[in-house]
């Protein structure tokens, strides 16, 4: 066991689970073992997952490890998200504010829809054919 604490918060997004650790450190990023720049592949991934780490301004203040799975490379960079701004509340509380304002703290509910039965998806038809 390590002798540091550790804060921990659980995001979800779409079908993505992630769980995630906070250490005291400078701001290194493990996810599924593998280095932050390598796992998520475009810019726009990354500073989504990073957004609750970038509005409190703790980014050098903590390495984060996380693990996360199901789901696609946007609903889990969503789930890290969420689970960044939960592990921060545990660190400090009076952090609420800033997060909650920017909606980090909510779980987003958006599913995808089920496909139907006499239908190629959720919504889309087969062509209609008059004769």
């Amino acid at each position: 066991m390590a002798d540091t604490k550790e804060f921990s918060g659980t995001g979800r997004r779409k079908t993505a689970v992630a769980r995630v650790r906070l250490a005291a450190g400078s701001g290194k990023i493990v996810i599924n073992g593998r280095p932050f720049d390598n796992y998520f592949g475009t810019d726009s991934l990354r500073t989504l997952a990073t957004q609750a780490l970038a509005a409190t301004e703790w980014a050098n203040k903590f390495d984060v490890r996380i693990n996360v799975e199901g789901g696609g490379p946007a609903g889990q960079a969503g789930a890290i998200r969420h689970g960044i701004a939960r592990a921060l509340l545990r660190v400090d509380a009076a952090l609420r504010p800033a997060l909650k304002s920017a909606g980090y703290l909510t779980r987003d509910p958006r599913m995808r829809e089920r496909k139907k039965y006499g239908q190629p998806g959720a919504r889309k038809r087969f062509q209609y054919s008059k004769r």
